[in-house]
């Protein structure tokens, strides 16, 4: 089960980028290639919505007209130079320029639809064009910063605060509750959130809060959420989720108590599932009237079908 958004197959030379000239000349390399996004959206073409969409690289020619200022350095590909071009502040005009076949596509809607390489690279675009967009100014003195590093730091302008600033990612917890009461039909513990689509519903996440544990983070977020209590907290997997910026920490817990009280606010609806009621489970976005799945992209999904593959019975088909 592959999760999608990281483990990406690129040397981000985290060393090199800080240096400028360095930085310049991978810019002007014939094969650099250039991802570009306008207000989060990524370019891509999907004429059939039946295919799958592909991904838009744009080479030094195509960039011609724009406003190049400031380029994300991605890192090396192999030999390829990546970066990435926010075009949020250009005019109608400029983007005019950019190829008549290409549109800008929401890479959290659709991404799940992409090569998880492919879905990587945009998120790790996406991630740092919003960084860089939504942090302009200083935190500390309030004046303009710098982009430096190939848009990995921002320097405060003021030669006084000189503070330097880093992309921030914020820590969350998501976790699969699973009811293990009568070991011959464990049951796992779905939720849909008030901002789901009617029909999805998925495990259970929150964010940590400041001094806390992520393990008491799970903890208080299902005992908030549904009034579950819970032990033996284990972690299964991370991944990243720059939507805009957090870092989702996958975990299993084993229920203690099995009364439902949802808090109605974040959770609508919550219930115990056994194996036989997963296997009725539509896929997001089917179309159907059944309860789905999370997305594919999605650690969500990936825990649980981790759960249903350790909870299935040997030589019974997952």
């Amino acid at each position: 089960m592959e999760i999608f958004y990281r483990e990406l197959k690129l040397d981000r030379a985290s060393e090199s980028r800080k240096n400028k000239d360095w930085l310049l000349q991978q810019w002007a390399q014939q094969q650099c290639r250039v991802y570009v996004l306008h207000q989060d959206k990524s370019l891509m073409h999907w004429p059939d919505r039946e295919a799958q969409p592909e991904v838009i690289q744009l080479s030094q020619d195509q960039l011609e007209g724009l406003a190049t200022d400031n380029p994300i350095f991605l890192g090396i590909d192999g030999s390829i130079p990546l970066f990435a071009l926010d075009l949020s502040g250009q005019s109608n005009e400029n983007l005019a320029v950019l190829p008549q076949s290409g549109e800008f596509i929401d890479l959290r809607e659709y991404g799940w639809l992409l090569d998880a390489q492919q879905a990587g690279l945009l998120a790790y675009a996406r991630g740092l064009a919003f960084w860089n967009r939504n942090h302009q100014f200083c935190g500390i003195c309030g004046q303009l910063t710098r982009f430096e590093h190939g848009g990995h730091m921002r320097r405060c302008s003021s030669t006084s605060c000189d503070r330097l600033h880093f992309p921030r990612t914020d820590p969350a917890v998501i976790m699969l509750v699973e009811d293990r009461s009568d070991p011959r039909n464990p049951k796992c513990l779905l939720a849909r959130n008030s901002r789901f689509p009617n029909r999805m519903m998925s495990t259970l996440a929150g964010f940590v809060d400041p001094l806390e544990s992520l393990e008491e983070t799970v903890a208080r977020e299902v005992f908030e959420e549904c009034g579950i209590r819970v032990e033996q907290v284990e972690y299964q997997a991370s991944q990243p989720w720059p939507f805009p910026a957090s870092i989702m920490l996958g975990f299993r817990a084993l229920a203690v108590t099995r009364e439902i009280k949802v808090d109605g606010v974040e959770i609508e609806e919550a219930c115990w599932f056994d194996l036989e009621q997963l296997k009725e489970f539509g896929e997001w976005g089917d179309g159907g009237d059944t309860f789905c799945l999370p997305r594919k992209d999605s650690i969500a999904r990936y825990l649980v079908e981790s759960w249903v593959r350790d909870v299935t019975p040997p030589g019974s088909a997952v």
